[in-house]
């Protein structure tokens, strides 16, 4: 029996919201814990972000803790909501992911089906957008100005979403390039 327990360490931890994000110093075991304790937060590991992080007045704050800040308060238990559902993580562990994921779109002209590949940490690897005629159009990391994670890969809702490797490469390839009219 292994009665190691890891060290607790600190970790900056961002949630993006798309016009800006918050930030905080969480004192957790791992990245995993403070991910599968928190909804839709980033671990922000590259060493320039941290150094930088370290002028900033953060919140720093115990991943068990009772007192948290409002946004960390709501986005814990936003988890804890999804924690008891099936499926819950059944995705986190994997390196890459595919999914079949409607959107709606901003101006409320409708929806919007992508076909995502995203790697761990939920960021896009390449996406399909489908559009209702023709084959839809392909982008990847170098199409867009910003590449946040865009999907919590320990959401359970995300399972009914999965599709093969095989139906999105068969996309990839029928989609014309972004730009290409």
């Amino acid at each position: 029996m292994n009665d190691h327990v890891a060290p607790v360490r600190r970790f900056l931890v961002l949630h993006d919201y798309g016009m800006g994000g918050l930030w905080w110093w969480v004192h957790a075991r791992s990245a995993r814990e403070v991910r599968e304790t928190f909804a839709e937060v980033e671990v922000v590991d590259t060493a320039a972000s941290v150094e930088q992080a370290e002028g900033w007045d953060l919140d720093e704050v115990r991943i068990d803790g009772t007192s948290l800040p409002d946004a960390l308060a709501d986005l814990r238990a936003r988890r804890e909501a999804q924690r008891g559902l099936d499926g819950f993580g059944a995705l986190a562990d994997r390196e890459i992911v595919w999914l079949r994921r409607p959107w709606d779109d901003e101006d409320g002209g409708g929806r919007t089906l992508y076909l995502l590949e995203v790697e761990s940490d939920g960021r896009r690897l390449r996406q399909v957008e489908l559009g209702p005629d023709g084959p839809g159009v392909r982008s990847g990391p170098d199409d867009w100005p910003f590449n946040p994670p865009v999907v919590d890969l320990f959401d359970p809702e995300l399972v009914g979403m999965e599709i093969g490797e095989d139906e999105f490469e068969t996309a990839w390839l029928r989609a014309r390039p972004v730009g290409q009219e």
